[in-house]
């Protein structure tokens, strides 16, 4: 295909192209990128259209897959890397969430129902969120560590459940 046609018909459907990308990525500005992505990809892959097959169709299936592989490209670096001893903690942010009077009341009414959690489950429950590893626990408590991870499990299931009025999607 000539230089020129194929610069034509690209051009021609580029508010297809950007209407397509809008539904894609519902931003703005993220689809105007990923138009621009669509159409330098097609230019440096001119070579490779073949002349009696659909442009347009061959077009949108280009920005498709720049967009898939885009997204699993942000979800690979999104990811979370446990770099503790006993690979049990994640690195959390060290936001406590009361920063508002509404976080406030809430850490009350949590605490309200960490007491009313059994004593043999509170306290190493307890001492799970102050930072303390399974390990650490386990010693201090003098339990096995299966033990101390069944009770903190248990615990966290009892406070799920009082908890779950407050549940959101």
């Amino acid at each position: 295909m000539q230089y020129d046609t194929f610069q034509s018909k690209l051009i021609s459907i580029q508010r297809n192209l950007l209407n397509y990308a809008y539904t894609l990525t519902a931003n703005r500005d993220d689809a105007y990128d990923l138009l621009q992505d669509t159409t330098l990809k097609a230019l440096d892959n001119r070579d490779k259209y073949v002349e009696n097959v659909n442009f347009k169709g061959w077009m949108f299936t280009i920005m498709r897959n720049l967009f898939i592989n885009n997204y699993r490209k942000s979800v690979r670096t999104s990811v979370l890397l446990d770099s503790s001893d006993d690979l049990y903690m994640l690195n959390l942010s060290q936001d406590s969430g009361i920063d508002s009077p509404e976080g406030s009341i809430s850490v009350k009414e949590i605490h309200g129902m960490l007491e009313a959690i059994a004593p043999d489950l509170r306290k190493p429950f307890s001492m799970f969120l102050a930072g303390y590893k399974y390990t650490e626990i386990a010693e201090q408590l003098g339990e096995p560590l299966g033990t101390v991870k069944s009770r903190i499990f248990q615990a966290r299931r009892r406070l799920q459940k009082a908890l779950g009025q407050y549940r959101y999607d």
